[in-house]
């Protein structure tokens, strides 16, 4: 509690204080100030300046990556490289699970339509060899359920669930460490604004002042550091909530197409 009321009367002397501190010095002139009224006022900068002389070029307004980069080094390396450490990690994660559930999606009906028609003929070798021609959880599970079918339906039907939870369970791999690099991307940006405002604290110590010019750098870094991680965090999860929605889909298409695949079992009379 301490320390947070010793933070906020920095701050607050930060904003509200820098103009009495000039003032302040203004004022400590006023006995000298009667000893230059006879000499003559200075001429003003502004009086100086040759109206016909060419303006002074505008700083040239960086793009979208140049940007980047620019806050990117104001943050400082040491505290940004984590944070895009993780984040190219994650994203990494994101592609290679997206790409194996989009493999993974598979027409349900058409392949529930095509082993019917096999099993209607009697061909379970048939019905065997078209689930092996498809990819996807869905076909594996049907496969071993069509593997077992000469040890009678109650095994058909611990083996489907006992293979559609192996099948789930790699659907879902990778997704815990994809929810560690949302939580760990805004702690090392917090981190960041720690260690920024501690260094902050340092330069008012060393130099026994309160300026802003002192500690606007380690001010910089804690806000920096702060944004990137929020945006690294905000990123992966937008694509976090995608990947779920998409494991969910699959397994509800497990299990409905498991309870259509045991309905034509029993309607064929393939098992025993």
């Amino acid at each position: 509690m301490k320390k947070t009321f010793i933070l906020l009367t920095f701050m607050s002397m930060v904003i509200f204080g820098s103009g009495n501190f000039i003032y302040g010095q203004d004022g400590a002139t006023d006995d000298t100030a009667a000893t230059t009224q006879t000499q003559p006022a200075a001429t003003s900068e502004v009086d100086d300046i040759d109206p016909a002389a060419p303006a002074l070029p505008e700083a040239p307004k960086l793009s979208g990556h140049q940007l980047i980069k620019k806050y990117f080094i104001d943050g400082g390396v040491t505290f940004m490289t984590p944070i895009l450490v993780v984040l190219i990690l994650g994203l990494g994660l994101v592609i290679e699970r997206i790409i194996t559930l989009n493999l993974s999606t598979v027409n349900t009906r058409k392949l529930l339509s095509g082993i019917e028609s096999q099993l209607a003929a009697g061909n379970v070798e048939g019905a065997k060899e078209l689930c092996k021609a498809n990819r996807g959880p869905v076909s594996s599970i049907f496969y071993q359920g069509l593997s077992r079918v000469s040890e009678g339906l109650e095994i058909v039907e611990k083996s489907i669930v006992s293979f559609g939870s192996v099948q789930m369970g790699l659907l879902e791999r990778g997704i815990v460490w994809l929810n560690l690099f949302i939580a760990l991307a805004p702690m090392l940006g917090f981190l960041g604004t720690v260690i920024g405002m501690v260094e902050a604290f340092d330069a008012i110590a060393i130099a026994g002042d309160i300026s802003p010019s002192l500690v606007a750098g380690g001010i910089k870094i804690a806000l920096l550091t702060t944004c990137f991680g929020l945006i690294a965090a905000i990123i992966l999860q937008l694509f976090y909530n995608y990947i779920v929605a998409k494991v969910d889909g699959l397994v509800h298409d497990m299990e409905d197409a498991s309870i259509s695949f045991i309905d034509l079992l029993v309607k064929y009379k393939v098992t025993k």
